[in-house]
């Protein structure tokens, strides 16, 4: 009998292991953050969309991950293959907020620091990463840096857009006088120059020909 119940504990153990890694990990890279210019986050990122969010839940997944599911009506895309005109929806780890479990409990697992934040009705600019291979989870590039939200027009992200353009050099004759000076502005973007901009460096594979770095 004592044998039987090690070997039932044994997988529960590693059942109870794997999920706190799959917890742990994602709020490990959060607090590892590292700036990404525009350059790494174009570099990174499997889609880049812009559209208004059209709905946000959480939610627990069947295998105990916590998740923000977010969707975004797509107005224009720059890269990738997601079509305009259509819905993108993904999960990113964490919850909205705490909440009380069938038992009693209460999951605490909310969305780490520097990962994005979502809110319905808010138009975005996401410079979406790869889903991750084994939970299907996803966010932006840069994590909070890779989501921009409209506020008065211009483009802007967690952080103000701090290093956005810090080490981003552009062949000069590809830009307009305004994305020039929006190159040496830190702050919020316009929001139609910053989309020219994304769109034909990639379009045009500025990086791969080495016009921009």
């Amino acid at each position: 009998m004592i044998a039987r119940l090690q070997r039932c504990r044994k997988p529960f153990a590693a059942l109870l292991a794997a999920a706190m890694v799959m917890l742990v990990v994602p709020m490990a890279n959060a607090m590892k953050l590292k700036s990404q210019n525009l350059t790494q986050l174009i570099q990174s990122s499997e889609s880049i969309v812009a559209g208004n969010v059209k709905s946000v839940t959480d939610g627990i997944d069947a295998a105990g991950i916590p998740f923000t599911e977010v969707t975004i009506q797509v107005g224009s895309t720059a890269k990738g293959k997601v079509k305009e005109g259509s819905e993108y929806t993904f999960r990113q780890f964490g919850l909205l907020k705490p909440r009380t479990m069938a038992n009693g409990h209460q999951m605490l697992a909310v969305t780490p620091e520097g990962f994005p934040r979502w809110n319905e009705g808010e138009y975005v600019v996401a410079f979406m990463y790869k889903k991750a291979t084994q939970t299907g989870l996803q966010t932006t590039a840069g994590m909070a840096q890779g989501k921009l939200k409209m506020v008065n027009g211009k483009l802007i992200n967690e952080f103000n857009n701090y290093g956005l353009f810090d080490g981003v050099e552009i062949d000069q004759q590809l830009l307009s006088p305004e994305q020039q000076n929006m190159m040496t502005q830190p702050g919020a973007v316009d929001a139609a120059e910053f989309m020219d901009l994304v769109g034909r460096a990639v379009s045009e594979n500025w990086i791969g020909k080495g016009e921009m770095k």
